[in-house]
């Protein structure tokens, strides 16, 4: 099949549907881009497997999508479903990926014997000498902290922390909890009797940003945070 083109994969059940499309244009799409299925798809057919050439039944597709709209049926598998990665654009991304990682590492620790961050080309190099296979699926966050502790023996790191206190209005605390948790440390917290909800959290401080960044676009403005000295 070549590095041009590749497969999505849509699976329910014991039912599988695959489509061929243009490599290239099916990651942009995955990755946001706003294309049109038509000009990713190498053919209309839906199959059950590619490489064989069996094409899906209507009644197959009649179960599954409630549809044989060929077109609406690429959409979903390429929205819903997996993309087989060539072997360049897996290259590609675990590159990108680890690019997000060095940064994120040398925004948020410093050496602690001169208080200063690490360039990120001592940091790559370091990484060398650890294993650790960096997956595209993962967070940068999550697997930072995960190279660090292995990074520690070779590296001297200290993660450099800041507190900020913030105020979520009730209508909004359920999601913004799960997002707060996964990017810090809630050191204290305190649900108010109207349903909005105060925390005390401990983030990296390259995370400060981001933190409310996240907070403010999910609140739509509606979040309230002070840095605690």
């Amino acid at each position: 099949m070549g590095e041009k083109y590749t497969i999505a994969r849509f699976t329910k059940g014991s039912d599988q549907f695959e489509i061929l499309v243009k490599s290239e244009e099916a990651l942009a799409y995955k990755m946001g881009q706003n294309i049109p299925i038509s000009n990713l798809i190498v053919t209309d057919t839906i199959f059950i497997d590619v490489s064989k050439g069996t094409k899906a039944s209507e009644e197959k597709l009649i179960k599954n999508f409630g549809t044989t709209d060929s077109l609406k049926i690429a959409e979903f598998i390429l929205s819903k479903g997996a993309l087989q990665l060539t072997a360049e654009q897996r290259r590609r991304l675990i590159e990108d990926k680890k690019k997000q990682i060095v940064s994120y590492i040398t925004r948020n620790c410093i050496d602690p014997k001169t208080g200063l961050p690490h360039p990120p080309l001592r940091i790559e190099q370091a990484l060398q000498h650890v294993h650790y296979s960096i997956d595209i699926n993962k967070s940068v966050e999550e697997q930072a902290r995960d190279i660090i502790k292995l990074l520690r023996p070779i590296l001297p790191l200290k993660v450099e922390n800041v507190r900020v206190a913030i105020k979520i209005p009730p209508t909004y605390t359920a999601k913004a909890y799960g997002v707060v948790k996964g990017m810090g440390e809630i050191k204290k917290e305190v649900w108010k009797s109207d349903g909005s909800w105060i925390a005390l959290v401990e983030v990296p401080a390259g995370s400060y940003g981001p933190l409310l960044e996240k907070l403010g676009k999910l609140t739509h403005g509606n979040v309230e945070s002070k840095l605690i000295k």
